[in-house]
């Protein structure tokens, strides 16, 4: 983007925010919409819950993701959302995020990529789900969150911060947290993972995605549309 469609998003999002607490709800299911949330720092999920207290978490929130894109269009919100850790977030308002997308169409462009990457996480999500054995499905989801940690400079080398619990990944995954726990067990000794203090290590990024049976396509990395990327 141009060096005036980034002056317009730190406007934007400089001018309101908050700082919310490890583990608490950032969004909960009715509430009316007020503001779509720019993750800034921290990590966050979106999750559903039953009447019972099961809860499904269906993605994860690193920092640069917008939550819900346009949800103001709604009554009411249908999910939840809540942080895994500290988190820091940028309120926008309707009237500035539309005068955003009217005044710089590179944005516009941008946040349309990003709902499209969106649904294609979403349905690579589905499949784990549905296809993929617990140890597959495990690997899938290290290998994707340690991608786009590294697409958005979050990584060092080979290793990242990882504040995931296993409730978390069991909850990510549609398994127990002692299936999870067994899983992880068997990627340590197959020495795919190293996973100490919320610290995540993969010395053998390839290897762990022939376990996942990890195609990234989904995720769309390479950049396609760079011929629409501004010059100046």
């Amino acid at each position: 983007m141009s060096k005036d469609d980034l002056a317009a998003i730190e406007r934007v999002t400089r001018k309101g925010g908050k700082e919310v607490g490890a583990r608490r709800d950032l969004i909960r299911e009715g509430d009316k919409p007020k503001f779509i949330y720019l993750i800034q720092e921290g990590w966050a999920f979106r999750y559903k819950t039953l009447p019972d207290g099961r809860r499904q978490i269906v993605s994860f929130f690193i920092p640069g993701h917008i939550c819900d894109l346009n949800v103001y269009i709604l009554k009411e919100i249908d999910h939840n959302i809540g942080t895994v850790t500290k988190t820091r977030v940028a309120e926008i308002g309707r009237d500035d995020f539309e005068r955003l997308m009217i005044e710089h169409p590179r944005i516009t462009q941008a946040l349309y990529w990003d709902e499209l990457v969106t649904v294609a996480i979403q349905r690579e999500w589905t499949l784990n789900l549905g296809q993929r054995s617990a140890y597959e499905r495990i690997s899938h989801l290290l290998c994707e969150m340690f991608l786009r940690l590294e697409a958005v400079g979050h990584t060092e080398g080979d290793s990242c911060y990882f504040p995931l619990t296993q409730v978390d990944l069991a909850d990510a995954t549609g398994l127990t947290a002692v299936h999870v726990n067994r899983t992880l067990q068997e990627l340590r000794q197959h020495n795919l993972i190293v996973l100490h203090s919320k610290r995540l290590t993969i010395p053998d990024l390839a290897a762990l995605k022939d376990a996942a049976l990890f195609n990234d396509n989904y995720l769309h990395l390479n950049h396609e549309g760079a011929h629409l990327d501004a010059n100046d």
